[in-house]
């Protein structure tokens, strides 16, 4: 990691390193403690106490969207509460800077349908040579979790191989972003891919030892890049790739692999209804499936009912941009 430069350096190492002791990830917080370290130092800003007036200008001044400029306030005034603490300083500057609007967002949604052909044209991409068939075949089954189990995209790359049980067929996930843990059920034919994935591995590396479910290269664990451009590359093999839209106060987002998790929770409430049961009764239990700690955080999902919805969403924004 790339030092920080500012002379707040020193501070921004010490926080990292406590919300790290309490279990914390480093990412997003150093993305956002790096944009306000650079932003220090393009102005010279040396030793002297942060006033309010400094964080509206640089929230004026950074060119990045509304909702980048809002996390990192957000990040910077805990920060901040933190340097209280350890009586760095004795008020927080950024306690009445208020955020900026932010323009209201769809997500994208995949159908089931278009889920079933995302799926094979993924599989189509495992490269047969030795030395990348197992960490394709892993990349495959990762993506099939998070289509068909809602997970986070952290969340199938940490898994170690005692997190699969298969005489009951679930799945323990440790540490989620509400720091929970859950056991989850998973489908049968996630399972039966699973467990094809394992007897392959085994059958090829008899003596392999990556503590891994999902192994990647050198002993270590995939990476959310190399999941990232294997699904871009078979969104596009599908024809669904897309860049995102910005109509009016709208951000209609492009595919992602977060776009499968909301279309499980989409989806899954879809299918709910359809069996003439209440979609609301199945909120909670959706939830705790899905790692949440509270259904609130599931509902915000479900901005679309399903995946012809938002198309149709898109059409009457260009419309009456159009106009």
């Amino acid at each position: 990691m790339k030092p920080f430069e500012s002379f707040l350096a020193p501070q921004f190492e010490e926080y990292i390193t406590y919300r790290q002791s309490l279990g914390y990830a480093k990412s997003p917080l150093i993305s956002h403690l790096k944009i306000l370290d650079r932003y220090l130092k393009s102005r010279n800003i040396d030793q002297q106490i942060l006033q309010p007036l400094f964080f509206l200008e640089l929230r004026s001044n950074l060119v990045v969207e509304a909702r980048t400029v809002n996390r990192v306030l957000s990040s910077t005034r805990v920060f901040f509460q933190y340097l209280i603490r350890r009586r760095y300083y004795a008020e927080n500057p950024l306690q009445d800077v208020p955020p900026l609007p932010e323009n209201a967002i769809v997500p994208f949604v995949f159908s089931p349908e278009q889920v079933e052909q995302l799926l094979p044209a993924v599989c189509k991409r495992i490269r047969k040579d030795w030395k990348h068939f197992l960490t394709d075949m892993a990349i495959y089954v990762a993506i099939l979790l998070l289509a068909r189990c809602g997970m986070r995209i952290s969340e199938p790359l940490r898994l170690l191989s005692s997190h699969y049980r298969p005489d009951d067929g679930t799945i323990y996930i440790e540490k989620t972003k509400f720091k929970k843990d859950r056991l989850i059920p998973v489908p049968n034919d996630v399972q039966t891919e699973v467990e094809n994935y394992l007897a392959v591995r085994k059958s090829l590396c008899s003596d392999y030892q990556n503590p891994y479910l999902l192994a990647g290269q050198n002993q270590r664990a995939l990476t959310k890049n190399k999941i990232r451009s294997v699904f871009h590359e078979a969104v596009k093999d599908i024809g669904l790739s897309q860049e995102r839209q910005i109509i009016g106060n709208i951000n209609f987002s492009s595919p992602t692999p977060h776009s499968l998790r909301h279309s499980f929770a989409v989806n899954t409430l879809k299918r709910t209804k359809e069996r003439g049961k209440s979609p609301q009764n199945a909120l909670p239990v959706l939830a705790v499936y899905m790692g949440h700690s509270e259904y609130k955080h599931t509902i915000k999902y479900l901005k679309v009912i399903d995946a012809p919805q938002r198309q149709g969403l898109v059409d009457i924004a260009i419309f009456h941009q159009g106009k």
